[in-house]
């Protein structure tokens, strides 16, 4: 039935697989029929503690008995305190709540934009962004994401975005004039084949920033909260940003958005200048509050880097098996595989067999899978998902 309803009544703008699911606990996933599904999707990122973690899951509970909603134009607890975390926790020092990743990033969008013409500085308005990024689906963010397959369709797109290859410095620095107020990158591109930045050149987006007096975007939404092994992926690189969004796993499948800034970027934005109904609810910031404590608790970002190294040598071996497999890469359990589709399956169709088999993995551009599983993923699991794309690519070795 809610296969049959939701294709008569949605939108059909997503191809969906399986059946409905019905429950979630911990890494499973399970359907209306009763079959159980090793998630390594986590919902894309979000689901990172897993499927109802029941702390996360009582907190949600218990604010949704007690507050539900008065809008931004009250205080509340819960959006005070997670606000007060999140800048203990990182280099910012003030938070803008949303609902969702596009929104975060437009909010950083409009507050790097707003920062220079506030000073006067109207001529400096252009951002500069990362081919084969993916910032969102607004017109903004869609004008920010440097792919062009997805934008068709929408155009014209909003002027003022400038796209350079990624990890080239070079490039950057051709483009860097007066009339750019921003730089914003993934450290991770997720959408664009899961492509860390090189550590050298992280940092030297950093010192070119500062020399210039431009600012430092960061979109965190797929990495950060402990995804790439620290709790935001830009701390590896011993570098920080002067904006940073962040979304997904924040609250861990409650949607919520968070743009976070320095005292001095945060200028940009004064009150009036930018709002939202829904952003930060009691329920969405409790069910943060637990998130962090959850993530930050002893030995679970050590354990994620663990897990991701055991990972990504179980995933070269199979390189090193079949040349069905390209190249591996990523960071922490954000990790993606490039496959050869001249010729045999496509990596489509790889999902579509791993889902068979009881396993959820993600295809990005036909050619890659994307493995971003809950944190809690257990080195059994990635034992048998091993097992299963070893199995389905020793049917194309011969």
């Amino acid at each position: 039935m809610s296969i049959e309803l939701t294709q008569d009544h949605v939108f059909q703008t997503y191809s969906r697989q399986g059946r409905p699911f019905v429950k979630g606990r911990g890494t499973k996933l399970y359907d209306d029929q009763g079959n159980e599904y090793t998630d390594f999707l986590a919902g894309i990122a979000v689901c990172s503690m897993g499927h109802c973690h029941p702390d996360i899951t009582a907190a949600i509970c218990a604010q949704a008995a007690t507050l539900v909603h008065v809008s931004n134009l009250f205080y509340t607890r819960p959006q005070a305190e997670l606000a007060k975390v999140l800048t203990e926790k990182s280099f910012a020092d003030r938070v803008f709540f949303a609902n969702s990743g596009a929104e975060a990033n437009e909010a950083a969008i409009k507050l790097a934009r707003r920062f220079f013409q506030a000073k006067g500085e109207t001529d400096r308005f252009k951002i500069v962004t990362m081919q084969q990024s993916f910032h969102g689906r607004t017109m903004a963010t869609l004008s920010a994401t440097g792919q062009d397959k997805i934008k068709k369709g929408f155009y014209p797109l909003l002027d003022g975005f400038i796209h350079v290859p990624f990890n080239d410095i070079e490039a950057l620095k051709a483009v860097l004039d007066d009339t750019v107020c921003a730089v914003m990158m993934e450290p991770v591109q997720g959408e664009g084949g899961v492509i860390p930045a090189d550590p050298e050149y992280i940092k030297a987006v950093r010192q070119l920033c500062t020399d210039t007096g431009t600012l430092l975007v960061f979109d965190e939404i797929q990495t950060g909260m402990g995804r790439c092994g620290t709790l935001f992926a830009h701390e590896s690189y011993d570098v920080t940003p002067d904006i940073m969004t962040l979304a997904k796993a924040l609250a861990n499948g409650v949607p919520i958005g968070a743009m976070l800034a320095t005292e001095t970027a945060a200028q940009g934005f004064d009150i009036g200048s930018h709002a939202t109904t829904f952003g930060g609810t009691p329920i969405a910031t409790a069910a943060g509050l637990e998130m962090i404590r959850l993530i930050c608790q002893e030995g679970l970002l050590a354990s994620v880097r663990e897990k991701s190294a055991y990972f990504l040598e179980q995933l070269n071996v199979l390189k090193e098996k079949h040349q069905k497999v390209v190249d591996v890469r990523g960071r922490g359990l954000l990790l993606g595989m490039e496959l050869d589709i001249s010729k045999g399956k496509t990596a489509t169709e790889y999902v579509s067999e791993c889902f068979k088999k009881g396993f959820i993995i993600n295809a990005i551009q036909d050619k890659i899978l994307r493995f971003a599983p809950p944190l809690i993923i257990g080195t059994a699991e990635i034992n048998q998902l091993v097992a299963v794309l070893d199995s389905l690519f020793a049917g194309e070795d011969h």
